[in-house]
């Protein structure tokens, strides 16, 4: 189940893979652009992702209902497709600046491609792996053509049924694709925490063998962190270097500081897991100092029978447990013992 990307394994018993996603919140500047490449290195992100597409190879300029968000609910509720995709995608000759950039400060850099010529784009410039965004993952034709490739390849599942993922999955191991993952994603831009259902993420990896992990929509980073402790290895997060610039997924992307917190969180999540392990770790043995034991409260010579006067169940935990209570009353002491010193089987006959 564990590939790598850049040399980095991704898989159980590894910290989470995080992804910073730029999307459009570049606003078609290349200066910001190559902002949010150091932002997101700076912040500890493993990865950034760009996408590669254009109007004309997503949609049609055509002014027509069908090609309108009429989605009162939408972020880009009543423009037009084709409006929204001039803005929001990425120029490709941005795409070597941003991948140079990326290298230089140690980040890996990849990208979704929505169509095939985005993918023979893309080789070009040897990118490490693949993101195959949810309203593709339907699209057979894009998955076989990134499979070709033989370079790892993260599907995020949005609105996709199990003969949909069992379409996408199999199509992948048809082409001996086996380095893969599968993201729980929900459909909406934001979308409500309520709608996440993360717990699909351990069935997903059940289910289909592979790692799993989120692309999460919604706000804040409490989504992502619960999915960390449900077994998710990848996370993929919206970021922008302020939302109040605005931008087309700023609503509802991070801004650096909160990615940073995002990391750490994170990676504090995946530490806690640990195993099925009960009793005392190594760093609480200090703590036995505020449990209770078993104490003399009073000073008392040696063969004398031990009545209820003589002990006590106190702070700290140095001294037999209190459930040996009962069984010490009536022992007989072999020395002389001092208020404030343990209770030990040692000292009796």
């Amino acid at each position: 189940m564990e590939f790598n990307i850049n040399q980095r394994t991704i898989g159980d018993g590894h910290k989470p893979y995080l992804i910073a996603e730029m999307s459009g919140n570049h606003n078609q500047s290349l200066d910001i652009a190559l902002r949010l490449v150091e932002e997101a290195a700076n912040a500890g992100a493993d990865a950034i992702k760009i996408q590669t597409y254009t109007a004309d190879t997503l949609t049609l300029n055509v002014k027509t209902e069908d090609f309108k968000i009429d989605n009162s609910d939408s972020l880009w509720s009543g423009q037009y497709l084709y409006d929204l995709y001039s803005v929001a995608h990425t120029p490709w000759e941005w795409h070597k600046p941003i991948f140079e950039k990326a290298s230089e400060l140690g980040l890996t850099c990849f990208s979704t491609p929505f169509d095939e010529t985005a993918v023979d784009f893309l080789e070009d410039i040897d990118v490490p792996a693949y993101k195959i965004a949810s309203f593709e993952n339907t699209h057979v034709n894009l998955i076989k053509k990134v499979a070709k490739t033989g370079k790892p390849i993260i599907i995020s599942t949005g609105m996709a049924g199990l003969n949909d993922l069992e379409l996408m999955v199999n199509t992948l191991k048809n082409e001996g694709v086996y380095d893969f993952a599968l993201l729980k994603c929900t459909s909406a831009y934001p979308a409500n925490a309520s709608d996440a259902n993360i717990a699909s993420i351990p069935h997903l990896a059940e289910m289909f063998g592979c790692q799993t992990g989120l692309s999460d929509h919604t706000p804040g980073i409490g989504v992502a962190i619960a999915s960390v402790a449900l077994g998710a290895t990848i996370i993929e997060k919206h970021y922008c270097l302020d939302r109040s610039l605005g931008g087309v997924d700023s609503a509802f992307s991070l801004e650096p500081n909160e990615f940073k917190q995002l990391v750490e969180e994170c990676d504090r999540a995946w530490q806690s897991i640990g195993t099925v392990k009960y009793g005392k770790s190594k760093n609480e043995e200090s703590s036995l100092k505020f449990r209770r034991s078993l104490y003399f409260c009073q000073d008392v010579s040696a063969g004398t029978e031990i009545t209820a006067q003589h002990i006590k169940c106190v702070r700290p935990g140095y001294g037999l447990e209190p459930k040996y209570y009962e069984q010490i009353l009536g022992k007989s002491l072999k020395n002389s013992v001092k208020a404030g010193d343990r209770v030990e089987w040692s000292l009796f006959c």
